[in-house]
């Protein structure tokens, strides 16, 4: 599951910008891979070559699907979600959004904050649900010198 929470964090996190096009390409690819990873999860040998074929083509429809729902209020809405979380939230609490013009709503957890060196760090949980679909990640992100948040790694 960390590979799927891996293509599911950078979905959503291409989701976050980008224009139409952009959020539909970036859907569809990591949807793709997501549902690959799951797909090869299962079954063995030749089993396995189809169980993930047939995951990647139904993640990527998924994907696409997610990705070119997103609006720019979606977006901007997600944006301060996770900054919110990454400053302020104490550990375990989540920050939520939710777009009352179309439903689509998600949230950002802290669940770990350490310092790196002499960067202060967040790992977190990510989850969006658009349409009814939903996509969960998992990442670390560091507060740079500029006071901006940086994703360092994603498993």
């Amino acid at each position: 599951m960390n590979k799927l929470a891996i293509s599911s964090l950078l979905l959503s996190l291409l989701l976050i910008s980008g224009c139409e096009g952009h959020r539909r390409e970036s859907g569809t690819i990591l949807g793709g891979v997501t549902g690959g990873l799951i797909g090869s999860q299962f079954g063995k040998g030749g089993g396995q070559v189809a169980a993930t074929a047939l995951g990647a083509v139904a993640g990527a429809f998924v994907g696409n699907s997610i990705g070119s729902q997103m609006d720019e209020q979606d977006k901007a809405m997600h944006q301060r979600a996770f900054y919110s979380s990454m400053e302020t939230a104490p550990t375990g609490t989540s920050s939520a959004w939710k777009n009352p013009d179309n439903g689509h709503y998600g949230s950002v957890t802290p669940i770990k904050t350490y310092n790196s060196g002499n960067q202060f760090c967040r790992e977190y949980t990510n989850r969006i649900i658009v349409g009814g679909k939903e996509q969960q990640g998992y990442g670390t992100a560091c507060r740079q010198p500029d006071g901006s948040w940086k994703i360092v790694s994603t498993d």
